[in-house]
């Protein structure tokens, strides 16, 4: 299977299967003498971690990573950085009843059609399990980051259509749903415990936040900024909207109310989500993920099997009741690993800030 890796000059492959041996990551690009912190690595992975509450899937992982290379004596040797993740604690015979059937919102059906062979332990390669690999990658891209004094923040922005008025990314930081508003945490949890209860799910969105990026970072056209990230946030399990800025409600404005007025030291609004013609622009880069509602529900569902035949769909196994929590960390992870990778690409064209950004690391 083709096209697993994503970047250009920081870029990543995963591998791995829900219920195989475990699931890693190899990054490239990464330059020689970068201080690794592996215990940031870790907690990275622990916020992605299954089973932390009764809002996400009670698969119990303990997600402990693995450096196999690249790395010695703490720092970055400019090759190739593998990282593994195993599994521990698969659940496959939960799957049998549904081996030969398509489960309904899932890759079954395409996977199936595609390649004539799928992994039904939990979907195999299209599970979500395949991200904690990505919140690996972006955790080393936050290390690159943080020498820069970059920073990306994410938060739960709605669920089951509840949606956070006062944003505050620290206390997502403490909510067991990365909720962004205290204030509406309570009905959040609510929604998706109704929901729990009824053997059903829901939907929500996730706020990305990229701060103190510099000015100049994305390439006119085909490499614009946005459209990398929208590619990235498209590429996560669930997702099926991605919004810059105003995103949808700028559609809604006229140019007088959605332009963003500027002065001598700064931007006086931030309709654009800090990108104007695919560049950053000074300003926070700001991106709202939308999560569908996770199709793993234990209600019967119509579908065919791979025969053709009309059956009925019973799940069994353990499942988010909404992917948008956990999925807010591999947002966030991906948002790094966009960053990254153009600023090196950025850099790589000034002799000047190669030096620039090797001194610093």
């Amino acid at each position: 299977m083709a096209f697993n890796s994503f970047g250009e000059i920081f870029s990543f492959s995963t591998f791995g299967e829900s219920h195989g041996s475990g699931v890693g990551c190899v990054v490239d690009g990464v330059p020689a003498g970068l201080r690794i912190d592996r215990e940031f690595i870790q907690s990275e992975l622990d916020r992605r971690k299954p089973g932390k509450s009764k809002y996400e899937t009670q698969r119990k992982e303990d997600d402990e990573v693995e450096i196999l290379s690249g790395v010695f004596e703490g720092v970055t040797t400019g090759t190739p950085i593998a990282l593994l993740i195993r599994n521990k604690n698969q659940k496959s015979k939960d799957y049998s009843n549904t081996k030969d059937l398509f489960r309904p919102g899932h890759a079954d059906f395409t996977y199936w059609h595609k390649y004539g062979i799928r992994d039904y332990r939990g979907g195999g390669r299209s599970s979500a399990r395949e991200t904690v690999a990505r919140v690996a990658a972006g955790a080393i891209a936050k290390l690159i980051l943080k020498e820069l004094e970059i920073e990306v923040l994410s938060g739960v922005y709605e669920i089951a259509g509840v949606k956070a008025k006062n944003l505050d990314f620290d206390f997502a930081k403490r909510s067991i749903i990365y909720s962004l508003d205290k204030r509406v945490e309570e009905k959040q949890k609510e929604m998706i415990e109704k929901a729990r209860n009824s053997h059903d799910s829901v939907g929500g969105v996730a706020l990305v936040k990229i701060k103190k990026l510099p000015i100049g970072i994305g390439e006119p056209i085909y490499k614009k900024l946005d459209n990398l990230l929208a590619s990235a946030m498209m590429s996560i399990n669930g997702v099926k909207a991605v919004e810059i800025g105003d995103g949808i409600e700028a559609s809604r404005l006229k140019g007088s109310q959605n332009n963003d007025e500027i002065s001598k030291e700064v931007f006086l609004s931030n309709h654009s989500g800090g990108i104007l013609g695919g560049i950053s622009n000074g300003e926070d880069v700001d991106i709202k993920v939308y999560f569908k509602p996770t199709p793993s529900i234990f209600q019967p569902q119509k579908t065919i099997d791979k025969d053709g035949n009309e059956v009925i769909c019973e799940l069994k196994g353990r499942h988010d009741p909404c992917i948008a929590i956990r999925g807010s960390v591999v947002a966030e992870a991906m948002a790094a690993i966009v960053a990254v990778d153009l600023l090196l690409l950025n850099m790589s064209r000034r002799v000047e800030n190669i030096k620039k950004i090797y001194e610093r690391l």
